[in-house]
């Protein structure tokens, strides 16, 4: 189904009083809403809606919504086309293997070892990029924490196309949260969590960071995984350090080399300690516990 995005840029208090209200207001149409950092120095925040039909009723209660908020910004639409995921994936989608885990697309079914975790990926831009270094650190990391600490509630920050979800469910046989601020890449995560035979383990949930009522619900977690990229990690360790269980453990990854050290402090000023850094391909996966 064709989504139209309505968006426009404000600042950061602003993005926050309009987030809240267009939770309360949207809450039973269920569509998704998000806020983006555009340029922390200059405050520009991006608020986005998303509509699959009605846009122009939908524009006129968020333009309703502002008014009564005393903001008036110019609104933008942007029409999101239909993309056939599954066609998109292959276009790059390459095996991977990390520890017991093999990653693959449909067409690389022959190719499983008995005795592997295989994880299925038929849809999704988050996965098939390049960044295999983030994808199978992540892997291998949470097979030995998993091992060890044997988690009973973990989240998945910024879950694509889901795959760490997966080996989470597979590994563990827990629930598992799997969140993200697209739309798009919630609904591909459900599939491809039915594609896998754990959808009963795991909740898919289009959220921005941790501004949803479900963490609420769900925290605290045992275990969070989050492969975004440093910064947004960085200014997120306050509340992953508030959703985190006591003794619980994160794994971060989207991390280069370079930007370690800068990611670590920012957890360690949380009440975390490092435990240990899997390179590869350039990249970081950090583990730490709170």
């Amino acid at each position: 189904m064709t989504q139209t995005r309505l968006h426009f840029i404000t600042g950061k208090i602003e993005a926050e009083r309009v987030f809240a209200a267009f939770e309360v207001a949207f809450e039973d149409d269920g569509l998704p809403i998000s806020v983006l950092e555009v340029d922390e120095d200059k405050d520009i925040h991006e608020v986005s809606l998303y509509a699959d039909d009605d846009v122009d009723d939908v524009e006129a209660r968020v333009k309703d919504i502002l008014a009564g908020l005393s903001l008036s910004p110019l609104i933008e639409r942007e029409a999101l086309p239909d993309v056939d995921w599954v066609a998109r994936s292959l276009e790059g989608l390459k095996p991977v293997r990390a520890g017991r885990f093999f990653v693959h697309g449909g067409h690389d079914r022959a190719k499983r070892h008995s005795g592997e975790l295989a994880i299925e990926i038929e849809a999704g831009l988050a996965f098939g990029t390049g960044h295999h270094g983030t994808t199978s650190g992540c892997l291998e990391m949470l097979e030995k924490v998993v091992r060890r600490e044997r988690p009973r509630n973990a989240l998945d920050l910024g879950t694509g196309s889901a795959v760490l979800a997966i080996a989470v469910a597979k590994l563990a046989h827990i629930p598992v949260l799997a969140t993200d601020i697209d739309p798009v890449a919630v609904r591909v995560a459900a599939a491809n969590a039915r594609l896998n035979h754990v959808k009963a383990l795991i909740e898919t949930v289009t959220a921005p960071g941790f501004h949803h009522p479900i963490f609420g619900k769900r925290a605290p977690f045992d275990l969070i995984v989050a492969n975004i990229l440093a910064r947004p990690l960085m200014r997120l360790a306050p509340q992953m350090a508030g959703h985190i269980a006591l003794g619980g453990s994160i794994v971060l990854s989207g991390i280069l080399e370079r930007q370690r050290d800068a990611v670590i402090s920012a957890y360690v000023g949380q009440n975390f300690r490092h435990v240990r850094t899997l390179h590869r391909e350039g990249w970081v996966t950090i583990h730490l516990k709170h």
